[in-house]
């Protein structure tokens, strides 16, 4: 019975993700300006106010920061990262865990830290 719930559980160990245990569907970002001041803008249809804190959704692409100020840059991109638990994931999980880890799309991060560049 033991052996049975031993291997029941290394299983369940084996075909789970590190990324997908370890983080969660969104990331917590800073976004600043580079003068200081307060902005607001959208990333990927939602709304944002800088300098604040901003959750992103983890996906497999870049998020765009827009913003509608003409003294800051249009659209700043924070580029999507392959976050380092995933790379723990193919010691200890091998393909079966690497693979749901792409699946959940938890697997990418961004900078913590996102600076939309603004004038003087």
């Amino acid at each position: 019975m033991r052996f049975r719930v031993a291997i029941i559980l290394s299983s369940a160990v084996a075909l789970s993700g590190c990324a997908t245990i370890l983080n969660k569907p969104t990331q917590q970002v800073n976004v600043s300006t580079s003068n200081g001041q307060q902005v607001k803008g959208t990333v990927n249809g939602a709304a944002f106010a800088a300098p604040g804190v901003v959750q992103v959704k983890r996906e497999n692409k870049n998020k765009t920061f827009t913003t509608e100020d003409g003294n800051c840059t249009k659209e700043t991109v924070a580029a999507k990262q392959v976050d380092s638990v995933f790379f723990i994931n193919i010691l200890s999980g091998g393909l079966l865990g690497s693979s749901t880890d792409f699946g959940s799309e938890k697997m990418w991060k961004y900078n913590d830290n996102v600076v939309i560049n603004c004038k003087g």
